[in-house]
């Protein structure tokens, strides 16, 4: 059923492929959580896609499946929808997951990814949901955020990889060639993916604090040997609930009363366009 009515929540996840195959949060059984229903809401978008609300430890969270894309929809038109939702809710802080390929040699299958720039190669550049504001990327991902994923991440997998670096943006569906993947390397792109973008500028539109952390799931085409979709498809099923459990354990580190020291909030400005 469709609803005008937005509860107001200040933390959003929006999940991507690393726990597309599971229920989410649901499926985890975690002590304090609770799943509080599903509502699909009007915009000027077009009607949002389906939006769970979930509490931790008794705090709202609004959370979407796979970015809001679905058939039928555009990806741009996808992404304004559940920005524009986030806004009108309140959104400030937002957790992200996906999965990437590695164009750094050293990054290992299964190694998590938190970025701290990017490169958007995407045709998607004009996705915004108004013209009221200039937004500095001077500082893209906040560091708080990711502080905190990277430290859940370590706690919680000790023996995994978790490496940081420059995500490189492609609008898909397709993956890309091992020319386009040569190119990208040499702009000093660590990953490549689909999601970063335009979502790391909604998030700023909104002025909200936005991170993600994503799990390689192969190399990129010419980087080491042929991957196989076997091999992508059993990385994201058995990973799954542990990507959760990151986002779930670092929901709750936040939701501590600890004070996020970041400066993203003074990244968004005013137009000067008036």
């Amino acid at each position: 059923m469709k609803k005008q009515h937005i509860p107001k929540a200040k933390i959003a996840f929006i999940g991507g492929s690393g726990t597309f195959s599971i229920r989410f949060p649901e499926e985890l059984q975690m002590p304090g959580v609770k799943v509080l229903g599903q509502q699909v809401f009007s915009t000027p978008f077009g009607d949002s896609p389906k939006f769970k609300l979930f509490s931790v430890q008794g705090e709202l969270v609004l959370t979407v499946k796979m970015h809001g894309w679905r058939a039928g929809v555009k990806r741009a038109d996808a992404s304004r929808q559940v920005f524009w939702v986030l806004e009108k809710a309140g959104v400030k802080t937002i957790l992200a997951e996906g999965g990437v390929g590695s164009v750094a040699r050293d990054f290992g299958l299964c190694d998590f990814f938190i970025p701290d720039d990017y490169i958007d190669l995407s045709m998607r550049k004009d996705v915004h949901l108004s013209d009221n504001y200039l937004l500095i990327m001077r500082d893209p991902i906040c560091p708080y955020l990711s502080g905190v994923l990277a430290r859940t991440a370590a706690g919680l997998f000790p023996d995994r990889k978790i490496h940081g670096g420059v995500y490189a943006v492609t609008d898909g569906r397709h993956f890309e060639s091992r020319a386009e993947v040569k190119m990208i390397g040499l702009f000093g792109a660590d990953v490549i993916g689909q999601t970063l973008c335009p979502e790391v500028y909604l998030a700023r539109e909104i002025g909200a604090c936005y991170t993600g952390i994503y799990l390689v799931v192969n190399r990129a085409e010419g980087i080491g040997p042929d991957w196989s979709h076997s091999e992508l498809k059993d990385i994201f099923y058995q990973e799954a609930l542990n990507v959760g459990k990151i986002i779930l354990e670092s929901l709750k580190k936040l939701m501590s009363g600890k004070k996020k020291t970041c400066h993203c909030a003074k990244l968004r400005k005013k137009t000067l366009l008036k």
